[in-house]
């Protein structure tokens, strides 16, 4: 069943055209998802809750390495897709080539953009975009305590 949650950018445009012609509005956030952990799954939940629907613009394996480097990602996209359409409170699932979502932003243009963290909202890629459509652009922090680089830090620590 997650599998029709996990759309192309064509796809997900279409999904997202037909949710507005039934007035629903629309969330956006996007990331890595390397290791999925709790902070994630309270982000994600928090963010569902700010609109009708929930899409997820996902980094493919190639620009996370360009972002990262070399070692990552852990888990391939299929997989980090995988679990993120799993979650209960996520809609749709689109895997994005380019290093930023900006493309994937514009395609979609939802209502509602939302980045976790420590970001000003000027500073979000797409923001300017969905206010200038009148959306708006949420920041909200993240749950202190997890982290997917540190819990990669702390798994490679053990290996030694």
């Amino acid at each position: 069943m997650s599998e029709r949650r996990i759309l192309t950018r064509e796809e997900a445009a279409e999904r997202v055209k037909s949710w507005r012609e039934q007035g629903l509005s629309i969330v956006f956030t996007n990331g890595c998802f390397d290791l999925l952990h709790p902070g994630h799954v309270e982000y994600l939940e928090k963010a569902s809750k700010l609109g009708d629907r929930l899409v997820i613009g996902i980094n493919d394996d190639a620009s996370i390495r360009r972002i990262k480097g070399p070692t990552r990602p852990i888990n391939p996209l299929c997989d980090r897709a995988r679990m993120l359409a799993a979650l209960r409170c996520v809609d749709l699932v689109v895997p994005f080539t380019e290093d930023t979502p900006l493309e994937l932003i514009r395609v979609l243009m939802p209502d509602v953009l939302v980045k976790g963290g420590d970001y000003r909202p000027e500073e979000i890629v797409g923001s300017e975009l969905v206010r200038r459509h009148g959306g708006q652009v949420i920041v909200m922090p993240f749950l202190r305590g997890y982290s997917s680089t540190a819990l990669i830090e702390r798994i490679r620590n053990m290996q030694v």
